[in-house]
């Protein structure tokens, strides 16, 4: 008994002491069905809006039955906090809101809003079964084949092939071309990417291919230098670059016109990355490339 009290003491005090912090902070259970990657960024999207709290998410995945979800609701005893939820099994959301009921905690069916919009809209009833965003089907391959094209056309590494990419990044060293063409990869988009290399003259037929759309990437020359110098602060090579125009202020700034006279030149959308999440360069991309589609299928018409 004495040793029970002991852990109940100590979980008082682990909580206590995080409710005390200058900041709020709280725990946030994320119960899904499956891996729970989309309930994990809708939570997150709703929680940065607030200001002055911390969120301690405690991850609770592929839940998928009765004693599953007592598991769960053992663990917000023990650790109180809001819970969302993505569970669409109706007996196990049943028993998961009655749990937290008893609790006298919250309980957010996020899902719930859309579920019904589109049930009232299509007029039938979802399947309700776990994880079929996430099924191998034919969408699951032109993800791994996307992402596969994106490595291998990475940096210019492999400039054969481009004329098989669905979008092309052009942009100086450091202008987030690689980590943009994976995210976009993950969406089943061929990314290919050429950087602009003082004094590397890349063959102007690569800036002319026709399916692909090239979008250019710029930024501040504040911003880049700050990039760069992070950059050699973790490679082993870092040497080689000190001292050369690499990290030369009035270089970086050349590189940067430069690369904006040629994408006036091929008329190219462009996107400065200074204040923006690879998340957000990505979807103005994918805008872009819709774009261009739609204007396609109606020259067509």
């Amino acid at each position: 008994m004495a040793g029970k009290g002991m852990v109940f003491v100590a979980r008082f005090f682990h909580y206590s002491q995080c409710m005390s912090d200058p900041e709020k902070s709280f725990f946030v259970h994320l119960v899904s069905d499956a891996t729970g990657a989309t309930l994990q960024g809708l939570a997150r999207a709703c929680l940065v809006q607030f200001d002055d709290i911390k969120p301690i998410e405690r991850p609770w995945h592929l839940i998928r039955t009765i004693e599953q979800v007592d598991m769960v609701l053992s663990g917000v005893a023990d650790e109180p906090g809001p819970v969302f939820m993505s569970l669409l099994d109706k007996e196990l959301r049943a028993h998961m809101r009655e749990g937290c009921r008893r609790l006298k905690i919250p309980c957010i069916p996020v899902l719930d809003p859309i579920m019904k919009g589109l049930s009232e809209y299509l007029g039938v009833e979802g399947t309700a079964i776990p994880g079929l965003q996430y099924q191998v089907n034919e969408a699951y391959f032109e993800r791994i084949d996307a992402l596969d094209y994106a490595m291998h056309h990475d940096d210019g590494q492999h400039l054969d092939g481009l004329e098989d990419a669905d979008v092309i990044l052009v942009g100086v060293s450091r202008t987030s071309k690689t980590p943009t063409s994976i995210y976009l990869a993950n969406r089943g988009i061929k990314t290919g990417n050429i950087p602009l290399v003082p004094k590397v003259d890349v063959d102007p037929s690569f800036f002319t291919l026709q399916k692909p759309l090239y979008v250019g990437l710029t930024e501040s020359p504040v911003r880049l230098l700050e990039r760069r110098k992070t950059r050699l602060s973790s490679d082993d090579n870092a040497a080689a670059y000190r001292g050369n125009s690499y990290l030369c202020e009035d270089e970086i700034d050349g590189e940067l016109k430069s690369a904006r006279k040629l994408f006036s030149s091929h008329g190219w959308p462009v996107i400065d990355v200074t204040r923006r999440s690879i998340e957000e360069t990505a979807t103005e991309i994918v805008m872009l490339l819709q774009r261009k589609k739609h204007s396609k299928t109606k020259a067509l018409i």
